[in-house]
């Protein structure tokens, strides 16, 4: 199958604070170089705490960040990450909340009609039949393209948000906790519409939620984020199943699951390091009950650990 997202040694440094006479007085590193792909028709979940890096990666992929280093490339091509404008009809992103993501000011029809008219330069009879045609996509009535942000519901929303999203013809749409703002019985629509949207499109998706249940239940392949980097990838049956990485079973285990006890709460160091200061070796060591000098002095990489399972720790778990 062939890669539809690559990115290479991708990374994202922000300046803190101001010196008395310019420049900044350090730097956060928010995403470490990290090399990832997708294939085409795949969906790979990304999920980690809040403060991981998930968010700053996905805004990185569409254009609305520039990356410190690295490049990303869509079905081989590379993209120059300088003109956010060349993201617009490879790459789309439906964001969390869906209402404060569509201006207020304007009308479903304007808002459906931007990216036909500045990303392709439609004429108006060509954007009103592909409006309508996504329109019928996402299962939301014509009526609706007179009306403004505010008198829908979440759900509605959501499917403008995922409407506008397929109005650009982009092949790969980045879903940022696209179902955490809706109530429960929403998100399972939500999801199935994704679900047919993917196969009537051959979409490619890039699923960030910190719900698991969510992400193992529509995922073909994870990616875990701590501290700014993956410290395990893999297939999304092996990786909750069997994770390898200590983080990551704790991120399994902290997930409620009915008739199985809630785990005691985490206790001492349960923080994320300080991204002011951050630690010389793994930033998973003073939470990780097997880390040893070596895991305190030195950052694990990430290595194949099985046929299609990386990990980045010197003491990975036993596979079961």
């Amino acid at each position: 199958m062939s890669i539809a997202l690559q990115v290479t040694d991708l990374s994202k440094t922000f300046p803190v604070g101001k010196k008395l006479f310019g420049g900044a007085r350090g730097s956060v590193k928010a995403v470490h170089p990290m090399t990832l792909s997708v294939e085409t028709g795949e969906t790979l979940g990304i999920v980690g705490e809040s403060g991981c890096g998930k968010s700053t990666l996905a805004r990185m992929l569409v254009g609305l960040l520039p990356p410190t280093t690295g490049t990303i490339e869509i079905e081989g091509a590379a993209l120059d990450t300088a003109d956010p404008a060349a993201f617009g009809k490879r790459i789309q992103y439906v964001f969390q909340d869906p209402i404060s993501s569509l201006n207020p000011r304007k009308t479903i029809r304007q808002i459906m009609e931007a990216p036909l008219r500045l990303l392709h330069g439609m004429d108006r009879a060509a954007r009103e039949e592909r409006i309508r045609e996504i329109f019928d996509s996402v299962n939301l009535r014509a009526d609706f393209l007179d009306r403004y942000p505010h008198e829908f519901s979440g759900g509605q929303a959501q499917r403008i948000g995922i409407a506008r999203a397929l109005a650009a013809q982009a092949r790969i749409l980045i879903l940022d906790e696209p179902v955490s703002a809706l109530d429960v019985s929403v998100q399972a629509q939500v999801l199935n519409l994704l679900a047919d949207l993917k196969r009537e499109f051959g979409l490619t998706y890039l699923f960030i939620s910190h719900d698991l249940a969510v992400v193992e239940a529509v995922s073909d392949r994870i990616a875990v984020l701590y501290f700014g980097s993956v410290v395990e990838e893999g297939r999304a049956e092996e990786i909750f199943a069997h994770p390898r990485h200590p983080y990551t079973k704790l991120l399994a285990d902290s997930a409620p699951v009915v008739g199985r006890p809630l785990r005691d709460p985490e206790t001492g160091q349960a923080e994320l390091p300080n991204p002011l200061d951050p630690p010389p070796g793994c930033a998973f060591a003073k939470r990780c009950p097997y880390a040893t000098e070596k895991c305190r002095a030195t950052a694990p990489v990430l290595e194949q650990i099985g046929p299609d399972q990386r990990v980045a720790c010197f003491h990975p778990l036993p596979a079961r």
